[in-house]
């Protein structure tokens, strides 16, 4: 499957669905105006309408409700400005501590974790709901960068550790496919909507009048008649925007769904969750008050809707699509495994509560029994699931392992996670670190800087390869720090680094990715959407990116302009191009050009992509230089990192011991 070509249709059915969306509170609207005609317009002579007065209660009526549905819905928005943290916390979710000593707590941040490195992003802050027995999950958040995962307590005691990492690999596919804005936004417009209810039950209630009272009583039964009529205006909105919620949500499950297949590079993880959701009493239903508001964000469906209400599609097609040799006579002798052994049991099965340290992962392999016909016959919502070699999700464990201990619990906590960005970006040349820990000091104090040459002297022992999987796993901890800190934190690592006048590429790359996260965590409403540009209007930020990725990927010129000329011609086929050696001060034109290209469209930013893999193939080795580059590039551009075999299985090789 083309998952750029995939998530443009996905998003293009998503706008015409919102703009449904509007234009069901438009008719709301009308259908206001001409309760407000009906109920107000009328004079004491029955039947005889004051004319004159008909435009200025229109026009009232028009503004009055536009501005309760969208105050309503900027309230609602602005509540959860924090992004996806506001979201799980006030569903009812409890932060999974990141020294937690429970094995099912650690296993989910293990599982977390390695799909945030496999897929280039940071770690999001992790959440459980600890009284939902059925199996589901959600992502919330604006972007990456303020995302939160939360899964259910059925999720811990009923998933092996393949499955729970299937639905994990879903959620973030919701982060990076951009669909947790749109899930917040729909929130709010839902809850303005809602509002329009509340009032007319409210007026209906009280007998409350919207005009003079009259001597028999007529202005208390206009307004009885205007809120009975407005309730069931608002009900019947909200009625229709549940609909078009529902549509919403069930157009990017498909997407979500084979997201994860090309995360985990198998199906039976995914499948097994959905199968387990079929057989359990509790399925994958919420008890929470406010389910119904986020349902669209769920795993599952949070209750028993109908099939106009469903945010997903049905169980046993998203099982098919899946496993297209799927039958239903499976789920009996699945019910009756379940019952045979107790959660812990199940999760003895695959799973593992080792710490990351020392655990091995299960390989995850294609189902032996799966012959060539039912590959051939595999269909595109799993496209490259035939490809067993690929183990990402493995090399992600593997980067994460080569990290050592101290420093991996240093990444944990929020001052040690300060100490240890510092100390990250400080120089190996011993002149230029004595400026740089002065510069620290007068920043944070002795304390600060003292932890940070600590850290600064061990990070000799970091393989180059899990430099930015380290970056990852500290960013939930730094998003702790007050924002007066970390405002500090980004221009003490400008300072940091400019002290050598010619920064370093892995510098930069650390800086560069630090800031942009920070920034977006900051302030997660701000964080960027979809851009509209097209390729050519970005030609030479694409020509200065490529140029970067081929001088540092090749041993002198001549590689480099081949490994450029190959990428400019995947960018742009047909076209001349020019090669220009990379000046010294490429840093900030390489920046500039990063945000230029963040304004690309989906499908030319998958171009982008393609032709930095052209670039990086061309001499046929993948070092963890190059490998870095694409991570910080792909964060810019808020994509995945591409899952590509080859890539992976060279950077294993390159990676030094």
């Amino acid at each position: 499957m083309d998952f750029f070509a995939e998530q443009a249709r996905v998003r293009s059915s998503s706008r015409v669905l919102v703009l449904l969306f509007i234009a069901a509170v438009l008719a709301i609207v009308f259908a206001v105006d001409m309760v407000v005609l009906l109920v107000f317009g009328y004079s004491r002579h029955f039947g005889k309408l004051l004319a004159p007065h008909a435009p200025p209660l229109l026009m009232i009526s028009t503004v009055a409700v536009l501005g309760l549905i969208s105050g309503c819905a900027w309230y609602r928005i602005r509540s959860l400005s924090e992004g996806g943290k506001a979201v799980a916390e006030e569903v009812g979710g409890q932060p999974v501590p990141p020294d937690t000593q429970d094995p099912r707590m650690r296993q989910l941040r293990n599982v977390i974790e390695e799909v945030a490195i496999a897929s280039g992003t940071p770690v999001p802050d992790i959440y459980f709901l600890p009284d939902e027995p059925g199996i589901n999950a959600f992502a919330a958040g604006y972007s990456a960068s303020d995302a939160a995962i939360c899964v259910t307590q059925g999720c811990l005691d009923h998933l092996t550790r393949d499955e729970l990492q299937g639905v994990i690999a879903h959620e973030f596919s919701h982060v990076l496919n951009g669909d947790m804005r749109l899930n917040i936004r729909l929130m709010g417009l839902l809850f303005g909507i809602m509002a329009l209810s509340v009032i007319g039950r409210q007026l209906a209630w009280s007998g409350s009048s919207y005009s003079s009272r009259d001597d028999d009583g007529g202005g208390r039964g206009r307004g009885f008649a205007f809120g009975l009529l407005l309730l069931a205006i608002g009900s019947i909105g909200h009625f229709f925007g549940r609909l078009i919620q529902a549509a919403v949500a069930r157009s990017r499950e498909e997407l979500a769904d084979a997201s994860a297949v090309q995360f985990t590079r198998q199906t039976r993880g995914i499948a097994g969750a959905l199968k387990k959701i079929a057989v359990l009493e509790d399925g994958s239903r919420l008890q929470a008050a406010s389910r119904h508001e986020v349902a669209h964000m769920m795993f599952g469906d949070v209750d028993d809707f109908n099939a106009w209400f469903a945010t997903h599609p049905p169980l046993l097609e998203r099982i098919r699509t899946l496993e297209p040799w799927f039958r239903e006579h499976e789920l009996a002798q699945l019910e009756a495994q379940m019952h045979a052994s107790s959660p812990g049991e199940q999760q003895a099965e695959t799973g593992s509560d080792t710490p990351a340290a020392t655990r091995v992962l299960p390989p995850l392999e294609w189902p032996g029994q799966i012959g060539a016909a039912v590959l051939a016959a595999q269909p595109a919502a799993a496209p490259q699931v035939a490809a067993p070699k690929d183990k990402v999700l493995e090399r992600a464990a593997t980067l994460q392992q080569g990290i050592p201990t101290h420093l991996d619990d240093a990444a944990r906590q929020p001052e040690s996670a300060l100490a240890l960005s510092l100390a990250l970006a400080m120089s190996e040349h011993a002149e230029l670190q004595e400026k740089q820990k002065r510069l620290i000091a007068n920043a944070f104090g002795d304390d600060v800087q003292s932890a940070a040459s600590k850290m600064a002297a061990a990070k000799a022992s970091l393989p180059p390869a899990s430099r930015m999987p380290l970056v990852a796993l500290a960013f939930p901890a730094l998003k702790q720090l007050p924002q007066g800190r970390l405002q500090t934190l980004l221009e003490t690592l400008d300072v940091v680094v400019s002290v050598d006048p010619l920064v370093g590429l892995d510098d930069y790359c650390l800086v560069r990715l630090l800031r942009m996260h920070l920034l977006e965590a900051l302030k997660p409403n701000r964080a960027p959407i979809d851009g509209r540009k097209k390729l050519p209007a970005c030609r030479d930020g694409v020509a200065l990116v490529c140029a970067v990725v081929a001088t540092y990927g090749s041993n002198d010129d001549g590689a480099a302009r081949r490994a450029w000329l190959l990428a400019m011609n995947q960018a742009f086929p047909g076209i001349p191009a020019n090669w220009q050696t990379l000046p010294l001060d490429w840093q900030t034109p390489f920046d500039r050009a990063l945000d230029d290209l963040d304004d690309l469209m989906p499908v030319a930013k998958e171009i982008v992509i393609q032709s930095l893999l052209a670039a990086i193939r061309a001499d046929g080795v993948v070092t963890p230089t190059e490998t870095e580059l694409l991570r910080v590039i792909c964060a810019s551009l808020h994509c995945a990192v591409p899952v590509q075999a080859d890539v992976g299985a060279q950077v294993e090789v390159q990676t030094p011991t």
